[in-house]
């Protein structure tokens, strides 16, 4: 913690108000939003040595943001300088960096402080975090881990035996030298399309293994203007109506993809008019058409990933790929390639995050454990059985079409108030969600979901998890999640306070005073 010596640490064992897991944007804009709430009383745990959480991980040829720049921002950070439309990953990362030396956060983060396990204590109502440097403990935690940190492998028979190099994306090696290169890119996902465009005129050899087409957009990318800078600088309000401009309109294009999925299919010609602007094969173009309604799975934008499948030093497997014999790929259509090094453009841990593993609640049992049939939470913040923990960018709360800030600052909005309800309750106190708001919660959420274009769109998404339920996507505008984490509810929650002790003659378990509507 800010102020508290080594030795204080050490020797007392260190407690804060708060701990922050994560330095991406939803950790950075906690830690921004503690400050302004006046807390100063908390550390923000980071496992690598420099912030950008996702934006730092992912460093991939070609690696950028497919949210216009102006939107993807925090709305109390404003950027006038941003240098292009949609951002480079270095830009982002850049803005980040500029987001922690701004605020002031540096001395509440702890670099290389990788949190190995999270404990729940009943009968001090304090979390106990155990990481890589040593154990602190904690009144609240917010977990900002993301969705998007944790890389995924898919499990290919013989991938074991590959002689050459392997790394999944968003762990690139720069060291390893592409050029001329027989090299497989596996995945037609986000990173995937920036990646094949990116390596294509410098590798010997690429070869696409394609499980499912996306469906893809022109980019509306540009230079940001001398003009429009010193505009922005001059005039914040003209970045703001910037902003303003370009949140309207996708809070307009909402109901397509929750309500009336049927009114997407102007956007699927264009789409396909895209498609065949670039590729000219009959054949080609008939292995990149999805066959299933646009914006079911994510709806990717590009100018150069068709015309880079086009050139003569590509080859799609669009069977996906089935197994790894030494040197060679196979497809499950039984095609073959012999290639030099494999780049997994094959997603990340979404629906069964990692950290879940490392979160041991009231009851002795992981959160992973918890949600073993599916994640769910209390508007997308907290868990029942988790008292006093809560998530940025948790269970539904992900989008389709905007930003995710727009989201990640509402559930600062709700922590916030969070925080606020613990004080009004004084002394030592807990708020644990009960299971029957998050029930109700999550059960209209799924009633929603049915009438989804990811629900009725005819795709299987790395939305859904193993049962086949969207515990990802938020269905609905980004102002109605913001009326929906405006304010802490008590009566969703049980107060619970500290155990009478063996000395109180009241026996050894705490209590719960439950809090009426």
């Amino acid at each position: 913690m800010a102020g508290k010596s080594k030795e204080q640490r050490t020797e007392r064992g260190e407690h804060v108000k708060v701990v922050v897991i994560g330095t991406g944007f939803g950790g950075l804009g906690a830690a921004v939003r503690l400050r302004r709430e006046g807390i100063t009383d908390f550390v923000v745990l980071e496992r690598s040595g420099s912030v950008g959480g996702t934006w730092r991980d992912n460093s991939y040829p070609g690696c950028a943001c497919d949210v216009p720049s102006h939107l993807y921002s925090f709305s109390f950070a404003p950027n006038a300088e941003w240098p292009r439309t949609f951002s480079g990953q270095k830009h982002i990362r850049a803005y980040l960096e500029q987001v922690t030396d701004t605020f002031g956060l540096r001395p509440h983060i702890r670099f290389d402080h990788e949190v190995e396990m999270m404990r729940w204590d009943t009968e001090r109502l304090i979390w106990e975090v155990e990481t890589s440097q040593g154990t602190l403990t904690a009144d609240v935690v917010v977990s900002a881990t993301g969705p998007l940190s944790d890389p995924k492998l898919p499990d290919v028979p013989g991938i074991d035996t590959f002689p050459g190099k392997i790394f999944h994306s968003a762990r690139w090696d720069h060291d390893y030298d592409l050029r001329g290169k027989r090299v497989a890119m596996i995945g037609t996902g986000a990173s995937a399309i920036q990646i094949v465009p990116a390596i294509q005129p410098e590798v010997g050899k690429l070869t696409l293994f394609q499980r499912t087409p996306p469906w893809v957009m022109p980019r509306m990318d540009r230079k940001v203007t001398g003009a429009e800078r010193w505009l922005h600088r001059k005039l914040p309000v003209t970045a703001t109506a910037r902003r303003g401009i370009l949140w309207g309109i996708r809070e307009l294009q909402v109901q397509a993809f929750t309500k009336r999925p049927g009114e997407l299919g102007a956007v699927e010609t264009l789409a396909k008019r895209n498609l065949a602007r670039a590729i000219k094969d009959p054949a080609l173009r008939a292995k990149l058409t999805p066959d299933y309604r646009i914006g079911c799975k994510r709806i990717l934008l590009s100018n150069t990933y068709y015309p880079a499948l086009a050139q003569p030093n590509v080859d799609l497997v669009a069977s996906g790929l089935s197994e790894i014999r030494g040197n060679t790929l196979v497809g499950a259509d039984g095609s073959e390639a012999e290639v030099d090094a494999i780049i997994f453009g094959t997603g990340f841990h979404v629906t069964d995050m990692p950290i879940a593993e490392r979160v041991v609640g009231d009851q002795g049992e992981t959160l992973a454990a918890t949600w073993k049939d599916g994640m769910n939470s209390l508007r997308g913040a907290t868990a029942a059985g988790f008292p006093n923990w809560m998530t940025i960018i948790g269970p539904n709360t992900g989008l389709g079409n905007s930003s995710m800030i727009l989201m990640i600052e509402s559930q600062l909005n709700y922590m916030a108030d969070y925080l606020r309800q613990l004080d009004v309750l004084g002394g030592k106190a807990a708020l644990d969600a009960r299971d029957s708001a998050v029930t109700a919660w999550n059960e209209k959420v799924q009633e929603r979901m049915e009438r989804t274009v990811w629900a009725t769109g005819g795709c299987n998404s790395w939305y859904l998890d193993a049962n086949g339920r969207n515990t990802t996507v938020w269905p609905g505008t980004t102002t109605e999640f913001r009326n929906a984490t405006r304010r802490v509810d008590l009566s969703e929650y049980e107060v619970l306070r500290p155990a009478p002790t063996a000395a109180d003659g009241k026996g050894p378990r705490g209590e719960k005073a439950g809090v009426s509507a």
